[in-house]
């Protein structure tokens, strides 16, 4: 809905306003009219008294001629490239339903109408078919034979793709292949001779440099917007491959899969995601580095999936607290919260509590790029990895293995109350219970301790009743006496490992 303001102001502050509003509107004529040589010079040689003003050196015509150049001017870049940017449409044909009419809940009380005279509810097709879901997103010409990049979830369960040029031609595409973990997609059209786009190297670019962003937001095909890179190597929730650039380029629903140029009008990055409140864009997009896409289309292309490396570790990111409990120096590195048993990494040395600081010689800052850093290793590689363990560093060498997908069970482990005596570790805010024998085996743990009630620093560390105590400052704990001595001897900052679910955790406790 369209908001409409009205202002009114006192006379003195109008009177200020139309001034303003003269200048503004003298100042955005100026470059015009000193291109009129003749007019400008008589206007000076008529109007002495107004030489004064024009002594101020922002005021001057070369001044303003400065200015505009010192502003980034993407038209260039545009006109070359931007033939080469595609917008991508995608049809999802109409499935057979199943069960009683679709859209309408069983509670409704026209639901059994429907289903028994075998009627099509409101909005469902006469043959009980869903409408066929149409879909749009953006890619890149990264060949001229016809290979695009573009999103995993642009394409995601297509029955049909439609590429669309910036001279109207459209052709029937094909997907190639797609990857969900990075969501890199590359779909590919008969054609020969298509503009390409050239790639850069996402490893040199900073924070505050200048980008442009090419798609098809809301279907304005090839939009152009412009922006700076906010941040690089971004972790977000549910992504631990891919180091995202961060920027503040205008990126709304239809630019997914589209180009992220810099001004030497190379691709470092692929636009795929925002931070939104509201569907829209607030300011914050993320952006596939280039690299990373290349080599996931170099897989597609060649084998038609992606092998990546593993090591068996979850990782999570490392806090000041986290790192004073630790004894680092400074939050850096990813921390280990658990081994696979029988993984590389077990077989390795490797173990909870140990920070990961460098792999293969490269820094780890964050815990985000060590997940990255791995999975493109190739599976029977040595890697070494340089971890913080008990105040010192060592170097540990662990084999690389291929990345299987597969599906994890979640195991239900909030185990009910009992006549169990519980005890409270009170510094810490909890309150506790042995594990039975039974209980450890239906939840698969190696803990022995149950939260059942939490309060103060434990509840402000967001540990839940129903988890499980592992470990204190990457040491293993079975009774409430080894959590009560481990948490007198940890400072004001103790780092607990809790097993929920089938994740384990470390979460900063800040003692009083």
């Amino acid at each position: 809905m369209d908001r409409k303001f009205d202002f009114t102001f006192p006379p003195s502050l109008q009177r200020v306003l139309v001034v303003l509003a003269v200048a503004v509107a003298l100042a955005a004529c100026s470059r015009d009219l000193s291109a009129q040589a003749p007019a400008g010079a008589a206007a000076s040689a008529a109007a002495p008294h107004a030489a004064p003003h024009s002594a101020d050196p922002a005021s001057s015509p070369a001044a303003a001629e400065s200015v505009a150049h010192a502003l980034p001017d993407f038209t260039e870049l545009v006109e070359r490239y931007g033939p080469a940017v595609v917008n991508v449409e995608v049809v999802e044909k109409a499935r057979p339903t199943a069960g009683g009419p679709q859209g309408l809940s069983p509670d409704d009380p026209f639901y059994d109408f429907f289903r028994r005279f075998g009627l099509p509810a409101p909005g469902q097709s006469p043959h009980g078919n869903q409408p066929a879901m149409r879909g749009a997103g953006s890619g890149f010409v990264v060949s001229s034979d016809g290979y695009i990049l573009t999103n995993t979830h642009v394409v995601a369960n297509a029955d049909e793709v439609t590429v669309r040029l910036t001279d109207r031609r459209e052709y029937p595409a094909k997907v190639i292949g797609a990857d969900e973990r990075t969501d890199v997609a590359v779909i590919k059209i008969n054609a020969t001779n298509l503009p390409t786009v050239r790639l850069g190297d996402p490893s040199k670019i900073k924070p505050g440099q200048w980008v442009v962003a090419i798609g098809s937001p809301f279907g304005f095909e090839n939009t152009v917007t412009s922006g700076i890179i906010s941040a690089i190597s971004r972790t977000v929730p549910g992504e631990n491959y891919v180091p995202f650039i961060q920027t503040d380029v205008a990126v709304n629903p239809g630019n997914s899969g589209g180009p992220l140029f810099n001004m030497a009008g190379e691709v470092i990055g692929i636009n795929s995601q925002i931070f939104s409140r509201t569907g829209g864009f607030m300011g914050v997009s993320f952006a596939i580095p280039i690299d990373v896409a290349r080599n996931v289309e170099e897989q597609l292309v060649k084998t038609g999936r992606v092998v990546r490396g593993r090591i068996g570790v979850t990782i999570q990111d490392v806090n000041a607290q986290l790192a004073e409990s630790f004894g680092l120096d400074r939050p850096h590195g990813a921390l280990v919260s658990s081994v696979d048993k029988d993984g590389p990494a077990a077989r390795a040395g490797v173990v909870a509590g140990d920070v990961i600081l460098t792999v293969a010689g490269h820094p780890i800052e964050r815990y985000g790029e060590l997940s990255g850093a791995i999975a493109t290793m190739k599976p029977g590689d040595d890697a070494a990895l340089r971890v913080w363990r008990n105040g010192k560093q060592q170097t540990i060498s662990v084999k690389i293995e291929e990345l299987k997908e597969k599906r994890t069970q979640i195991a239900e482990h909030s185990a009910p109350k009992e006549h169990n005596p519980t005890e409270q570790a009170s510094a810490l805010g909890l309150t506790v219970r042995p594990l039975e024998p039974a209980e450890k085996a239906r939840v698969e743990t190696q803990g022995s301790l149950l939260v059942e009630e939490v309060t103060g620093p434990a509840q402000d560390a967001q540990v839940e009743p129903g988890d499980i105590i592992l470990g204190v400052n990457g040491k293993r704990v079975n009774t409430v006496r080894e959590l009560q001595d481990a948490a007198k001897s940890s400072g004001k900052n103790v780092a607990l490992l809790i097993q929920r679910q089938d994740a384990q955790i470390f979460f900063p406790l800040r003692l009083p």
